[in-house]
């Protein structure tokens, strides 16, 4: 796969393992959070296959800096759900990294992603309704069940900065495995009267 300028060659794009979940609304990173948390609609761009030669697009976003990559996956997902339910949404709120862990990397890599949907669904991206108050460890090698007890109670909401009325609100982050991050974040999010959350992640593992 050729990793260029414009981030990959155009026959590498065409051959992205695309999920193709959007319009499905029982699809399988939906069912993630059937009995877990209320979420409208739920999907991913595309799936994430360990070894795959398209794992290297994400690791050149989360762990070399490189936010074009960020941007090009987020213009990819926010055409797909132009014509979607997702367009409903009020705001686009990245899943928030902890200030520690953010000033160390230099950015947050689900606001990258955030702006490049952003730019294609016209929709505002809001980074001060959701915040991360807990660091926590890396949820990487840990059990389902560990992965939700390392999140549980990190974020919070700050109604204050939220509009009244019923608002509708597309949650954004690179990958979704076990749904943990996600359904903490919902959970927060559901705590303001009236909210209704949608997630849409770049890729699922």
């Amino acid at each position: 796969m050729a990793i260029r300028k414009q981030v990959i060659c155009l026959p590498c794009e065409l051959h992205m393992p695309r999920a193709d979940y959007t319009f499905d609304a029982e699809n399988p990173v939906a069912q993630l959070f059937w009995g877990r948390t209320k979420i409208e609609a739920a999907t991913s761009f595309f799936r994430f296959e360990k070894g795959s030669k398209y794992q290297k697009l994400l690791h050149l976003l989360k762990y070399k800096g490189d936010k074009n990559v960020g941007v090009f996956l987020g213009k990819l997902l926010g055409a797909e759900l132009k014509e979607s339910v997702f367009n409903r949404c009020d705001f686009i709120v990245p899943v928030p990294l902890h200030p520690r862990k953010k000033k160390k990397r230099g950015y947050n890599q689900s606001e990258i992603i955030a702006n490049g949907v952003s730019t294609i669904m016209g929709i505002p991206v809001r980074k001060d309704i959701l915040f991360r108050d807990k660091f926590t460890d890396t949820q990487t090698k840990k059990s389902r069940f560990e992965r939700f007890r390392n999140v549980e109670n990190v974020f919070r909401i700050e109604p204050l900065n939220i509009e009244k009325g019923g608002l509708s609100v597309l949650l954004i982050d690179d990958v979704v495995t076990t749904g943990s991050t996600i359904e903490a974040c919902s959970e927060t999010l559901l705590k303001y009267e009236g909210m209704k959350v949608y997630v849409a992640t770049v890729a699922c593992a």
